[in-house]
């Protein structure tokens, strides 16, 4: 491995769903695991900034990144074990977390399809506990391996060390910027029900006559095309923000003001507010800042609408948790990692 395969000041215009022209002081990619230890094993990592960027479709750059970014290239499913109820199989860091979904349900295996269409790699989905439409990628994830950086082991954690919470995991906290994952286990069921809780799913499904994991699939796409603008078309890098949680004694109070307020119970007795309803609520839809807007069909993504900057585009993100706090006192917190 030399420096010579690292490209100076390279754009990551497609390397960010926002289709923001930013540079890179540096950019490495690679395609296996043998590759990126070798990198870090020969100090390339050694006292310097760094991102590991998949798809670009959770991240906001404000402006130029002065740093070495790293793009994994890695794919690969392979089965861990096997036994007649379930399958646990181990799937590269930079496998496209869709193609890994359409492979799920081409192989008949339950408990993934609710996550179809989601943009981004598999890699990612582990860092940022990704969830939609009822189901959360912690509930299938058996381990992640990952390389440390600083000792240069490789290192393999169960999902209970990997410390899974609403859109967080350890890789958020104690290990962020500290370790790059190599793989990601789950495990699949080969035979179940379709997980139909959510609004709106009963409705998609009853155009079919017996529907299975495919026009689940099926479904949930539809479902989202029908209010999520593509990234290949708009910039954005969906969901910009998390749904807010909260007790009940505080959800009550905002009830008796707003009755008509969208929210939902937790497992654990707290309160999701939806964040589409509180921003909607405050007048932003139509709402436009130097050509970053929200999405009119879902308020809850902000979209490059007219060539916006990063800067733009977090300066609009800033307006909309600073009205929604105004009017309920909730704090918006961003899903997206702004840098």
């Amino acid at each position: 491995m030399n420096s010579a395969e690292i490209k100076i000041n390279y754009s990551l215009k497609a390397h960010n769903t926002f289709k923001l022209d930013v540079y890179a002081s540096e950019f490495y990619e690679y395609d296996t695991e043998s590759q990126i230890i070798d990198f870090i094993d020969k100090g390339h990592l050694t006292g310097k900034e760094f991102l590991v960027l998949g798809s670009g479709s959770n991240i906001l750059f404000t402006g130029n990144f002065e740093g070495l970014v790293i793009h994994p290239k890695t794919y690969g499913i392979s089965i861990v074990n096997e036994s007649k109820d379930k399958i646990e199989v181990c799937v590269s860091a930079g496998e496209i977390w869709d193609d890994f979904v359409q492979w799920a349900v081409n192989k008949n295996y339950y408990g993934i399809e609710n996550l179809s269409m989601i943009p981004g790699t598999v890699g990612a989905s582990a860092i940022q506990n990704i969830g939609a439409y009822g189901s959360e990628v912690s509930d299938l994830i058996t381990e992640v391996k990952y390389i440390d950086i600083t000792d240069k082991k490789i290192y393999t954690i169960n999902n209970k060390d990997c410390e899974f919470s609403y859109r967080n995991s350890i890789f958020k906290t104690k290990l962020k910027n500290k370790v790059i994952i190599l793989s990601v286990n789950f495990q699949l069921q080969k035979s179940g029900s379709l997980n139909c809780e959510y609004t709106g799913i009963p409705e998609a499904l009853s155009c079919f006559k017996n529907p299975g994991l495919k026009e689940m699939r099926q479904s949930i796409i539809n479902i989202r095309n029908s209010k999520l603008p593509a990234p290949e078309d708009i910039g954005n890098a969906g969901s910009f923000f998390k749904n807010p949680v909260t007790d009940n004694d505080t959800y009550q109070k905002l009830k008796k003001d707003f009755p008509d307020i969208k929210a939902f119970y937790e497992n654990n007795s707290k309160i999701k507010i939806a964040a589409a309803w509180l921003i909607e609520k405050c007048g932003l839809k139509n709402y436009e800042h130097y050509g970053a807007s929200v999405y009119e069909k879902q308020p809850l993504i902000i979209i490059n609408k007219n060539n916006a900057t990063g800067k733009a585009i977090f300066e609009f993100s800033e307006i909309i948790r600073k009205k929604v706090f105004e009017k309920f006192g909730l704090n918006l917190e961003p899903e997206v990692i702004i840098l």
